[in-house]
């Protein structure tokens, strides 16, 4: 696997990259081929050093993301979570991908249980604008909310970011047009 390291605010030493090499190398066993690029983004905010690894592959995208007082432990938290990333998905990602692409031992430990829908809740979608919907979400204390907007008819998901502030996910049906 080549790994193509990206610097924000921030100079990459040998050592870090060396380290991100090093642990980056033990997902190999994952991959048939050796054209596998992993993108890696490491960049500093205030006393948060932020680790994001990117690993396009067939069709797929494997991504995890690491914030940490030093940048040894975010490149060891990526890692870690896109090596779990994997072994969790490896049944799904086996079969999206052509045979043989994607490989695991047999004498690989137990997979861990993969997540499953344990409930499913419904509720009346009132048309309301962004801003009532942002004062719902909030008396809630929600992470989201799922809303109908009352500008566009469509239904609209609103979520809070992690830097406080809030994102708004609205569908975009001229994509599945261009699609087919």
């Amino acid at each position: 696997m080549r790994t193509m390291l990206t610097g924000k605010n921030m100079t990459v030493s040998d050592a870090l990259k060396g380290r991100l090499d090093k642990k980056l190398h033990k997902l190999d066993r994952y991959f048939d081929q050796d054209d596998v690029i992993a993108h890696a983004v490491m960049s500093v905010e205030k006393n948060r050093h932020i680790l994001e690894i990117t690993i396009p592959y067939e069709g797929i995208v494997l991504r995890a993301q690491a914030a940490n007082e030093d940048m040894y432990s975010s490149i060891d938290e990526a890692a870690d979570k896109l090596d779990r990333q994997i072994r969790r998905q490896r049944t799904r990602i086996e079969k999206r991908m052509r045979s043989g692409a994607f490989r695991f031992d047999a004498q690989e430990e137990a997979p861990e249980a993969a997540p499953m829908l344990v409930r499913t809740k419904r509720f009346a979608v009132k048309p309301m604008d962004v801003e009532e919907a942002m004062m719902q979400m909030d008396l809630l204390g929600h992470d989201f909310f799922v809303f109908s907007n009352a500008d566009s008819g469509e239904v609209n998901v609103l979520y809070k970011r992690r830097d406080g502030n809030f994102g708004l996910i609205e569908p975009d049906y001229a994509a599945d047009d261009e699609a087919e």
